[in-house]
């Protein structure tokens, strides 16, 4: 398979970054370590690029119902400027992918899906696009920066007239900044340290990220990598494809039950509907270590008498908290807070307490 390049490539190289393939494009991991990358999200500012992000339009009258037969979540309840997070459910129960919906117009929306699923999750929706609906794949014409710690709004209020402070979390506005026009300037973030993301056209990529730099060097403002987007991500318990949700998960069991709207009909939801009524017999879970040990993915999870309940989906060393966290699926009955488990390393049991989300508190 032909490994992409986004198109700052040669300047994440230039800036020291340690390119690797992921998700079928060179992607920065780091340029310094997880841990002081990490922080400065925390703590201050850093900029990820996203860039290998998918992006597709839809537009026409029956746009919107297009998304409302291939999502889980309600999309009639967003308004302009809004964006929401749902799901793509599969014939079997599964999870085709998570994204976003973002309403530009009554008639016209924009879908961002992740980058290992651009083309699976194209042909997904295509298949169901019976009405005419004109979709459009931007992904390689877009590129995406996400701006993310509580010094974002500070750093990026010097370059845009756009007032920042008006853009609630999961809306977004189209404006100037870094004297490039049109962006898309969304509060959608996946850190959970706040900020924003940039939508902007690979034309004016470097230009956007070289301003967002200039107007964060008092801010000690920091190039991060994918490493640290992985602990960000999961010390607030946030999904990801592949690791915690995939083709087999269903939202039910992610805890996703509050996408799953089911004031309408959707992709199999008969199924989903069953699910939330009869119950599962397995939850995701978030959890964090009592003895000492780093949970991986992959990594069975047992009970006090040694009987395997599930297993490992994300797990990392909280940078904040220097502990052990994690996500993981649970037989039903070991899933409600404060729940011991115990996590299986290298032949040893080491005890964890399942903890209500997000892992760390700020």
């Amino acid at each position: 398979m032909d490994v992409k390049n986004i198109t700052l490539n040669d300047l994440h190289v230039a800036l020291g970054g340690k390119m690797v393939p992921f998700a079928g494009f060179n992607m920065p991991v780091r340029y310094s370590s997880d841990k002081a990358e990490h922080l400065c999200v925390r703590q201050g500012v850093g900029v990820f690029d996203v860039s290998h992000m998918g992006e597709f339009f839809l537009e026409g009258p029956e746009a919107l119902d297009l998304i409302q037969r291939v999502t889980t979540n309600d999309a009639s309840k967003i308004v302009d400027g809004q964006a929401q997070y749902s799901c793509l459910p599969n014939q079997d129960g599964g999870i085709v992918d998570d994204l976003l919906v973002y309403r530009m117009s009554e008639t016209k929306y924009m879908l961002v899906v992740n980058a290992s699923n651009i083309e699976k999750d194209w042909n997904w929706i295509s298949q169901f696009n019976t009405k005419g609906v004109e979709m459009t794949n931007a992904s390689d014409e877009y590129s995406l920066f996400a701006v993310q710690g509580p010094k974002a709004v500070e750093v990026l209020q010097k370059i845009t007239e756009v007032d920042l402070s008006d853009i609630k979390f999961y809306h977004f506005m189209t404006g100037e900044i870094g004297d490039v026009a049109e962006v898309i300037i969304s509060a959608t973030g996946y850190t959970g340290a706040g900020g924003f993301e940039l939508y902007v056209k690979n034309a004016d990529a470097e230009k956007l990220w070289k301003a967002v730099f200039e107007a964060g060097k008092d801010f000690d403002i920091q190039p991060i990598g994918l490493g640290a987007r992985d602990t960000l991500r999961l010390e607030m318990g946030f999904c990801l494809y592949g690791n915690d949700i995939d083709d087999t998960t269903s939202p039910i069991e992610a805890g996703l039950g509050w996408i799953t709207k089911f004031t309408k009909e959707f992709t199999n939801s008969d199924t989903f509907l069953l699910q939330k009524e009869s119950g599962v017999d397995r939850k995701l879970v978030g959890f964090i270590m009592e003895d000492k040990g780093i949970p991986r993915g992959g990594y069975e999870i047992a009970d006090a008498a040694g009987n395997v309940i599930g297993n490992v989906t994300s797990g990392t060393m909280s940078p904040l908290m220097n502990i052990g966290i994690g996500l993981g699926y649970v037989a039903v009955g070991h899933h409600k807070a404060d729940s011991e488990i115990f996590i299986q390393v290298r032949n040893k049991s080491l005890k964890a307490k399942v903890t209500k989300l997000p892992l760390y508190k700020h």
